[in-house]
């Protein structure tokens, strides 16, 4: 199942055409938390098909009877350029298990790439339902194999997928590599590069939100 959020009119698409505007781009705070809105709304939407329980509340005046969210998610996010919409989604789960996957693109003297897993730290995944944060899904190779890895350490429940931009190539190789995953984005778009960049995008998450980096 693939959500997109711009399809229907809500704040999320100007979100999403300030974080491509190269002008606005410039205000890296701006970028970060137009991210972090994105992964907000996601948080909320995504809340609405989870499991909640009547729990008797003590107020001031008297009890009351609340609907309250049974069993906390895993947020899971791929450093660096996933931090921002991680903190989004603790705005609103701020009560959920965390995971952490050092996931980036190791390149070559050819100008090819692949996929490289330095670091994970996550917590008991059995049953759980684990949301992952990355604010681009171009090709999707990072995704999928941070969701294998995943599997590796426990059996979720349900798997989410959270971004800001998505290019369907990256869509459709998640889709039928991992068909139960569920992916939410801002955006899609249809283009992808040779280098695995996504047209028009938006260009680096992780540069523009955190500063440039040297190439590994």
């Amino acid at each position: 199942m693939v959500i997109n959020l711009s399809e229907k009119r809500s704040l999320v698409s100007n979100w999403v055409a300030e974080l491509r505007n190269i002008e606005i781009q410039n205000d890296r705070m701006r970028f970060r938390r137009n991210l972090e809105r994105i992964a907000e709304a996601i948080s909320y939407e995504i809340s609405k098909g989870m499991e909640y329980e009547d729990k008797e509340i003590e107020t001031p005046l008297g009890t009351a009877i609340s609907k309250i969210l049974k069993t906390q998610p895993v947020l899971a996010t791929i450093l660096r350029a996933g931090l921002p919409m991680h903190q989004g989604m603790l705005n609103y789960f701020d009560k959920a298990d965390n995971a952490f996957i050092s996931a980036y693109r190791k390149h070559h003297k050819d100008g090819t790439f692949e996929i490289s897993l330095d670091y994970v730290s996550c917590p008991d995944l059995e049953d759980r339902i684990v949301i992952i944060s990355d604010p681009m899904l171009a090709t999707g190779s990072s995704l999928v194999k941070t969701i294998q890895y995943l599997k590796d350490e426990g059996n979720p429940r349900e798997i989410h997928i959270v971004c800001a931009i998505a290019c369907t190539v990256g869509i459709e190789y998640v889709k039928r590599e991992e068909p139960s995953v569920i992916i939410w984005c801002g955006g899609i778009d249809d283009e992808l590069t040779a280098k695995g960049y996504i047209v028009p995008g938006l260009g680096d998450a992780g540069d523009l939100a955190f500063g440039s980096k040297m190439q590994s």
